[in-house]
């Protein structure tokens, strides 16, 4: 049997791939179910009227939308939305059994930034409220992680991180590729170029990239963002609170290292661990969405704004782990909420959905990820060279 077996297609499509061996038995008798319900030709559930954007839109993608919420009850019938409490560990301790030594410390320090790594993995996790059942215990867990073990707010990070997923790779929408003018990314090269603005040397930024980009964006950019939005909220609610979680790690961190190291040293492992998970932290982020369409709103639908803008990796049990299972961007994009580790199970029938539409699904091999950061920052470079000398 196969997912879209009978299923319309939209317009440049190709016809759907077998599905694979493995493929769950639960969607296949849901199809079915489907089929014989509302006949040939409609492999999907009319749950409403489909959300249409602020722009016209076409049958075909009035059909995307459908096929969409079908594909999703067919992820909650399959019960992919539950998450598995068995899956979530953390722990670390070295320097208290070893002593202060530069080995010990260096180890020290890897571990630590591989914790502060996972950290990232599991407040996010929890900020989707993909952990839990109740929302409730997601958001204090969330905060407990953020605050008590990485010194940051949680509000902070739902602020900016929230609006990225609503509009992923869009100019003003997503904080996270609102980088002018420090880096131009997409359309804002020619715009940049055209407007003859060279705060600094663009064509290089591939560059620079490795010096200010993966180095200080938690060191620096991060504490600076979120120290801000603590004192500003201090009169929301919220803002007092995880204003006192942060004080709460800096605190522990501090009394647990400076009986060994001073406080310059115990201030140089803090520098040490934060540089070390930033240059985790945005390798692991930005593959999958800086080598991809970067510009201004689109007026898509939901499936179509985020395929466009994310892209896979492809999966092992080391590349899972590394990167949080967010190596499934494009299934953690269409369902947010999905614990990351029924992403798997899911990636079939997306692709499926993908191949009906005619949508391309883009996985590529993990080094390929990386060095289309770099590739994709040096071609926003040489295109707004290009409009600075010649429009």
């Amino acid at each position: 049997s196969r997912y879209v077996e009978g299923m319309g297609r939209g317009p440049g499509s190709q016809p759907s791939a077998p599905v694979p061996p493995s493929f769950p038995s639960a969607l296949t008798s849901w199809a079915r179910l489907q089929e014989e319900r509302l006949g040939p030709g409609s492999c999907g559930r009319p749950l409403g009227r489909p959300h249409l954007s602020s722009a016209a839109t076409l049958p075909w993608q009035v059909q995307l939308i459908e096929d969409f919420r079908a594909l999703r009850q067919a992820a909650e019938d399959m019960k992919l939305f539950e998450a598995d409490p068995t899956f979530f560990v953390l722990a670390w301790l070295i320097v208290y059994l070893l002593g202060p030594g530069w080995v010990p410390s260096t180890l020290a320090a890897l571990i630590l930034a591989v914790s502060q790594a996972q950290c990232w993995c599991l407040q996010h996790d929890l900020g989707h409220a993909s952990i839990f059942r109740k929302s409730r215990w997601n958001h204090v867990a969330q905060q407990f992680v953020m605050g008590q073990l990485k010194g940051f707010s949680a509000h902070w990070w739902n602020f900016r991180h929230f609006q990225h997923h609503a509009k992923p790779n869009i100019f003003h929408k997503d904080p996270d590729v609102t980088v002018a003018p420090v880096f131009l990314l997409g359309e804002s090269s020619v715009e940049y170029g055209k407007k003859k603005r060279r705060y600094l040397p663009y064509n290089h930024q591939h560059l620079y990239f490795f010096l200010i980009g993966p180095p200080l964006l938690t060191l620096v950019n991060f504490e600076v963002e979120n120290l801000a939005y603590m004192l500003v909220c201090l009169q929301w609610r919220g803002g007092g609170g995880d204003l006192l979680w942060a004080a709460s790690f800096y605190s522990r961190f501090f009394l647990s290292y400076v009986p060994f190291y001073g406080v310059p040293g115990a201030l140089l492992l803090f520098v040490a661990v934060r540089v070390l998970e930033s240059h985790w932290f945005v390798w692991i982020t930005q593959m999958n969405h800086i080598p991809k369409e970067i510009g201004h709103e689109k007026h898509r639908d939901w499936a179509s704004s985020q395929l466009a803008a994310t892209c896979n990796v492809e999966p092992s049990l080391f590349i899972d782990w590394f990167s949080g299972h967010l190596n499934f961007q494009i299934e953690h994009h269409l369902f947010p909420t999905m614990p990351r580790h029924n992403y798997r199970r899911v990636a079939p029938l997306v692709q499926a959905l993908c191949a009906k539409h005619g949508l391309h699904y883009e996985v590529k091999p993990f080094l390929t990820a990386l060095m289309d950061i770099v590739g994709s920052l040096k071609k926003s470079g040489d295109i707004w060279l290009d409009a600075y000398l010649h429009q």
